[in-house]
């Protein structure tokens, strides 16, 4: 793909020349020329692609409602994306929980769990989810953001006796993510 910037014999150009090859603009004024698509007429699609082909069309169906959401225009300023395009990578982009900061926890109640949760966009919501060693729920709830990527739960239930953590992450499309802790 070549991209080309004041050639006056292409510029304003688009369209296809041939068979042999594309011309756009972008919205940055660039022209760009690549090789035309080629594909066969008759193809069949494997499972897999067809459901790739609808998740595409449910992060369109995302795109086209959320692209006016004020976080995409922002995210897209001063690049060559649109609100549109942001939108619709982050619905193929889940959050990202990269640490549970148990140090302070002995337990008790009223005391803080940390999580460092990560997104292309933003993390919309963590919950956090604790058990006992047979699986009964103690307590739950949302962690509140702290800092940059940082979320604080403060525990309300006491829990001994090998407790679990589960947190949950959720970002705006609506993606999960989820990390297990046990003590």
């Amino acid at each position: 793909m070549a991209k080309v910037r004041n050639n006056i014999f292409v510029r304003g150009l688009s369209g296809s020349v041939g068979d042999q090859f594309v011309v756009k603009q972008d919205r940055n004024g660039r022209t760009i020329i690549s090789n035309s698509p080629t594909f066969k007429e008759n193809r069949e699609f494997t499972e897999a692609q067809l459901q790739q082909q609808e998740k595409f069309r449910e992060a369109a169906e995302y795109a086209k409602e959320a692209k006016t959401q004020q976080i995409y225009v922002d995210k897209s300023a001063e690049t060559a994306r649109t609100p549109y395009n942001v939108a619709m990578a982050d619905f193929f982009h889940a959050p990202e929980i990269l640490e549970l900061d148990v140090t302070a926890w002995q337990g008790e109640v009223g005391q803080v769990l940390r999580i460092k949760v990560m997104d292309d966009v933003k993390v919309a919501q963590v919950n956090v989810v604790i058990t006992d060693g047979t699986g009964a729920v103690l307590e739950q709830g949302a962690a509140v953001q702290a800092e940059n990527r940082w979320w604080n739960y403060t525990t309300t239930a006491t829990a001994q006796d090998g407790p679990r953590v589960i947190v949950t992450a959720r970002d705006l499309p609506g993606n999960l993510a989820q990390f297990n802790w046990e003590d």
